[in-house]
């Protein structure tokens, strides 16, 4: 590792491995690491040996603790905003990444590091994991994108209570209110259990798996009778595909489908 390209790559199968490996700055956001995620997004889209990636952090005690708040001490305003503008164009790919991106929450996900653990559209969390936005507490918002996400996945109600009262949660609480999907049994890791969890989706079609990202994605953004209509064109994409034949002829012949992303 090396701090201008500070995240450790690793590949299992059809699933690659992104691990942000400053655990002595507790996983901190570096501009460094902002750029090299970003990057790493947008070569995986054109990867066909990854089906699936899965974001961590080094470590058992962070995700990722935010931003690197040693960094920013030496940044003045107009750098900061060029921050926040960094955020967001390099958290887009992971955001609408076709392949499944899951974030294994080995620690606390704080500020920033829940932003981008919010990108990802699954979250695993370790039974120590905490996660919050705690800006409001500094004096601030979350700027990547939490004022927006988060209400997205967990209410606007919750998300209230969390940014404006800076509240941290359980791995626990956050199963609960719908933030993470799953929770690793303490002593497990939790890239190993989210490695056993997708399953399913590394040995799936990954044509219908990035047309259904779509289909939902777009949701978001229009009125259902548009949304109907993307998610019409996306199950078309799927419709014609290898996959979909391979899986009604296994199907008939009593066997697991072997999916080639055709």
């Amino acid at each position: 590792m090396s701090e201008s390209f500070p995240v450790r790559i690793e590949q299992r199968g059809a699933v690659a491995i992104w691990t942000i490996d400053r655990e002595a700055r507790r996983n901190a956001l570096s501009r460094a690491a902002v750029l090299a995620l970003g990057k790493l997004a947008r070569d995986a889209e054109t990867n066909a040996s990854i089906r699936a990636i899965i974001v961590t952090g080094a470590g058992n005690l962070a995700f990722c603790a935010g931003a690197d708040l040693k960094e920013r001490q030496a940044m003045d305003e107009n750098a900061v905003r060029a921050q926040l503008e960094l955020y967001r164009s390099e958290f887009l790919p992971i955001d609408r990444s076709s392949k499944p991106v899951v974030a294994a929450i080995n620690g606390a996900a704080l500020g920033g590091g829940l932003e981008l653990a919010l990108t990802c559209d699954l979250r695993v969390a370790a039974a120590h994991a905490r996660l919050g936005l705690p800006e409001t507490s500094l004096g601030v918002i979350p700027g990547a994108g939490g004022t927006q996400r988060l209400p997205r996945i967990v209410g606007e109600g919750r998300a209230k209570e969390m940014i404006l009262l800076a509240r941290q949660l359980t791995a626990e609480e956050a199963l609960a209110w719908g933030l993470v999907h799953r929770v690793t049994p303490a002593g497990t890791s939790v890239v190993d259990d989210a490695l056993e969890w997708i399953r399913p989706i590394a040995d799936g079609a990954p044509i219908a798996q990035a047309a259904a990202l779509a289909a939902i994605d777009r949701a978001f953004d229009v009125t259902i009778d548009v949304g109907l209509e993307l998610e019409k064109g996306s199950y078309e994409k799927t419709l014609v595909s290898e996959d979909r034949r391979e899986a009604l002829t296994a199907y008939a012949e009593k066997r697991a489908a072997r999916f080639q992303g055709k």
